[in-house]
């Protein structure tokens, strides 16, 4: 078990440069399976499931060359001998968006029932049999295993989702660029991460019509080339160090070069009484005076925070914004609608003297204002939960321990050190 030791009360402030985002990096490291062309990925962060997929990646016989250091990966999938075989990573969510890459490049795939990922409640398999099926591929099961294979002729296909979600949108879109042909996915998900796929495949050659809407077209003309991609800034990172800027009374800039992305999650801070402000490729944000729930006109309604598929607040960023309603005065409702295993961890706030009321699996309503004690948590499997103990706990002057905080590396390299960077006392202990 690790843990982080937070010695808290103190105002962080300074300029920090994000990481990019593990939920672009994951799904683009698969799609790089659908070419035999050399592909390079700048800014890629050295987090444990990239490790995990360029281990695979190993396994099955690409050749690798990972400059750790300058964040450059290179990678050429064309030495993979015919006939070879790998165990797909079963510790992470993303295993499954390797499975079109697989059938279109082994004709075969197979997968652990129980595919891991953070513990935010039940995430169905069956959507992506759906897709898989859809283009033509043959699934059936075995013991603990789902085997995938590709079927003798694949075809496009058009499908209309019962829900936004990401990873199947993005299983639909790499299982298109299998096939000849145009395929059309409605009510696809349209998050800034699914985009960056999609720009990443583009520059592959792809044709994609649509990114950032709900119906997505995708046409492959000819055979995927290679790219020289560079990761933007993971809008999830930058959101988490404007929040610690609120949370712990400090100030502090995240390099940003997207802000477009930003508009909700701006207006979302503000319902807490704090402003950011982007310029110059830069998102910072000045706490104020205190942190203060803004009342609705409509007095009879809590202030709310909604958490859904973009372009509603992300779910992810939900816990970051649960921490300000711990701290700031007031009552805030936060609705995640999205998953019911999301809200479970709010009892780990009452061990800080944070009032808060579980209303169902979906509703959780913060009582803000009152003084807050150092105490010792514990996190469950979900990162952006981690992060939101540790905010809290740097919010408050004495020692306070998060322990099982490892999540957090599943997705922020450097994470600790950027918070020492900006003022903060924290460290990793056994």
């Amino acid at each position: 078990m690790t843990a982080l030791l937070v010695r808290g009360g103190k105002p962080l402030t300074g300029r920090i440069e994000p990481s990019a985002n593990k939920n672009a990096v994951l799904p683009v490291l698969c799609a790089t399976l659908l070419t035999d062309a050399p592909v390079t990925l700048r800014n890629v962060p050295e987090i444990t499931d990239v490790i995990r997929i360029v281990a695979f990646f190993g396994e099955l016989g690409s050749t690798i060359a990972w400059d750790k250091e300058a964040k450059v990966l290179e990678i050429d999938h064309s030495t993979i001998p015919a006939g070879a075989k790998g165990t797909l990573p079963q510790a992470m969510r993303a295993s499954i968006m390797m499975i079109p890459g697989l059938l279109h490049r082994l004709g075969e795939a197979r997968l652990e029932h129980e595919v891991k990922g953070c513990t935010l409640g039940a995430r169905e398999i069956d959507p992506h049999v759906a897709v898989f099926r859809a283009f033509g591929a043959e699934v059936s099961q075995t013991g603990g295993q789902i085997i995938f294979r590709a079927g003798a002729a694949g075809q496009p296909a058009r499908m209309w989702l019962e829900y936004a979600s990401v990873t199947t949108t993005e299983n639909f879109i790499l299982s298109a660029l299998t096939v000849s042909g145009s395929s059309q996915i409605v009510n696809a998900a349209c998050e800034p991460h699914v985009q960056e796929m999609c720009t990443f495949l583009e520059q592959c050659g792809a044709r994609i019509d649509g990114k950032g809407t709900s119906m997505v077209t995708v046409e492959r003309t000819a055979e995927l080339t290679g790219a020289d991609y560079t990761f933007i800034e993971d809008f999830h990172e930058v959101a988490t160090f404007l929040a610690l800027a609120a949370v712990t009374g400090g100030d502090i800039a995240v390099r940003n070069a997207h802000p477009e992305h930003f508009m909700l999650i701006d207006r979302t801070f503000a319902k807490f009484g704090a402003e950011v402000r982007h310029e110059d490729g830069w998102s910072r944000l000045q706490a104020p005076e205190r942190l203060r729930v803004e009342g609705n006109f409509t007095s009879h309604l809590i202030t709310k925070v909604e958490a859904a598929p973009w372009p509603y607040v992300p779910a992810d960023l939900l816990p970051i914004f649960i921490a300000l309603g711990a701290r700031a005065e007031g009552q805030m409702m936060f609705w995640n609608k999205v998953y019911e295993g999301g809200l479970t961890w709010h009892t780990e706030l009452s061990l800080f003297g944070a009032h808060t009321l579980l209303c169902d699996p979906h509703r959780l309503i913060t009582f803000g204002g009152a003084p807050l004690a150092p105490a010792t948590v514990t996190s469950p499997y979900i990162i952006r939960v981690a992060i939101a103990l540790l905010m809290v706990a740097s919010s408050i002057e004495g020692e306070s321990t998060i322990l099982d905080a490892d999540p957090i590396r599943r997705a922020h390299p450097g994470f600790v050190d950027n918070f020492v960077n900006l003022g903060a006392d924290v460290q990793w202990v056994k």
